[in-house]
């Protein structure tokens, strides 16, 4: 038997790029250029970040996140009962099933009676895949969601409820007012080779990624560096801190992506997209800290503030 597990931890920048939506903007394209006019920019804004809270109140978006469970090597009874090995919140059955894991491998058994489906068709018995290639097998449990994820060494049940309290009272998020003075040109500076960065977590523990160069910009005649953390399908993704954080924005900082740079090395950064990470909305969630290059000695007053139920 293992000790009840009801907070659980981990989560890794890959699956926390997704959280807040692309940009869907080239440096050619769809942005706000030379002659456009205020009003379409502001709705631009507003369509990007209504697009982003659908994203986030989806049933299974970050508000329906409610554990996040280590699993090693041994069985794990599951369910809402408080003599389960790991308690699920809300109203799930009392006994819902069983997980064994050895070594990579899951193996599901749902109890008699408990109805689970995966891909619309019914099971009480599955080897569970994890999220390691980026499909992992979710199987559906009434209004709950679960899988397996896999981060550096360990293995994860990661569970969402889309009835979840803070999903169903979730009334949005404050923001700044869209200033276009927050959409920065900026210019990519490369690094030759490639630096390794260590990204702090919120956990505590560090993840090393690549950065092939940083983004330059001004703002009121000074310049600042970002170095982004990740970059793919024509984008950059970047975690920042600047001096709002920890007081009209969330202390662990903000995200944000920016389109990936021209020929020439030029793009843009646009801080009325920046927006909170997953870990603002609930305890079961870990995301990546700012590193020290990234926290900017300048307020930036765009984007969204901090939520007003900040779980972290």
């Amino acid at each position: 038997m293992h000790a009840v597990v009801r907070i659980a931890l981990s989560v890794t920048l890959a699956t926390l790029f997704a959280c807040g939506g692309s940009v869907g903007i080239g440096v050619g394209g769809g942005g706000v250029g030379v002659g456009a006019s205020k009003d379409s920019y502001q709705q631009e804004i507003a369509d990007w970040h209504n697009a982003r809270i659908e994203r986030l109140k989806s049933p299974t978006g970050w508000l329906s996140l409610v554990g996040l469970f280590p699993i090693e090597d041994g069985t794990y009874t599951f369910g809402s009962a408080d003599d389960n090995d790991l308690v699920f919140a809300g109203k799930a059955p009392a006994h819902a099933g069983r997980i064994t894991v050895a070594g990579k491998a899951v193996q599901l058994e749902a109890a008699g009676g408990v109805a689970m489906t995966h891909d619309d068709t019914p099971v009480t018995s599955m080897t569970l895949e994890s999220d390691a290639d980026g499909n992992p097998t979710e199987i559906k449990m009434g209004t709950y969601d679960f899988y397996v994820i896999d981060r550096p060494g360990s293995l994860y049940l990661r569970v969402k409820d889309s009835a979840s309290e803070v999903r169903t009272s979730f009334k949005g998020i404050a923001r700044y007012p869209v200033d276009k003075k927050w959409r920065i040109a900026a210019r990519f500076d490369p690094y030759d080779p490639p630096r390794r960065l260590t990204v702090p977590n919120v956990m505590g523990f560090d993840e090393v990624v690549d950065c092939r160069g940083a983004l330059v910009f001004s703002i009121d005649g000074r310049e600042y560096r970002l170095e982004p953390m990740s970059e793919g399908n024509g984008e950059m993704f970047i975690v920042f801190g600047d001096a709002t954080s920890g007081h009209e924005t969330y202390g662990g900082g903000r995200m944000l992506y920016i389109p990936s740079p021209d020929e020439n090395g030029d793009t843009f950064i646009d801080f009325n997209r920046a927006y909170n990470p997953p870990c603002v909305f609930t305890p079961y969630a870990t995301c990546p800290l700012p590193h020290p290059e990234n926290v900017l000695p300048v307020a930036i007053k765009a984007g969204e503030k901090n939520w007003e139920h900040t779980a972290h």
